[in-house]
């Protein structure tokens, strides 16, 4: 037996008993407050969010809000009739965007980011190259970490994915925050609960 064997024979005897891996709290599924929390964390990175009870609310608050975009792309079926450019065409029509507004199936309340695939942007340049980003998400889909995220995510038949947090922002130059350096200005995220407490549309904030 060769020295190389007899150290692998001795590690293979030695080895210690199996046990249960430990159960770390941090990582427990709390569903209490995720959607505040989700709205809290993104608020505080730049970004807005409007909690409403449909499609309605949110055209409706596009229209309040984004008043001066002309150049709109939307991936939502549900939001059909909003758009001014065509995703079907040239790709290079994304050139100017000013409003982007797709969806996401999964937000992470510890740091507000929200998942979404190539199926859901149907262009990787689009929540990128738009000046500014809105995405809706339901309620219901919104998770407490990144671990629970890629529980979700990690056996998923997907392409391109991408996490995105807050509007693109910057703070190497003299440590003086930027939003917009190398994408979106803003963000807006329409959070969808059955049920509102008000009966007009309002910022989370309200």
């Amino acid at each position: 037996m060769s020295s190389r064997e007899t150290i692998l024979a001795a590690i293979r005897s030695n080895q210690p008993e199996n046990s249960e891996l430990p159960e770390i709290d941090s990582f427990k599924k709390d569903s209490s407050g995720l959607m505040e929390k989700y709205i809290s964390v993104l608020e505080s990175i730049g970004g807005k969010a409007y909690k409403v009870s449909g499609y309605e609310e949110i055209l409706t608050l596009i229209k309040n809000y984004f008043p001066d975009a002309s150049r709109i792309v939307t991936t939502c079926k549900e939001l059909v009739g909003i758009e001014s450019i065509d995703l079907s065409l040239d790709v290079h029509l994304l050139e100017n965007i000013d409003l982007a507004i797709l969806k996401s199936n999964l937000g992470v309340a510890e740091n507000s980011s929200l998942w979404i695939t190539e199926e859901l942007m149907q262009e990787r340049a689009l929540p990128f190259i738009a000046q500014y980003l809105a995405v809706v998400i339901n309620k219901e889909d919104i998770v407490a970490t990144m671990h629970h995220a890629y529980d979700k995510i990690g056996d998923a038949d997907y392409g391109f994915g991408t996490f995105i947090a807050g509007p693109s922002k910057t703070a190497d130059i003299e440590q003086s925050l930027v939003l917009g350096a190398h994408g979106p200005k803003g963000m807006t995220v329409f959070i969808i609960e059955p049920v509102i407490s008000s009966s007009s549309p309002s910022p989370s904030g309200s």
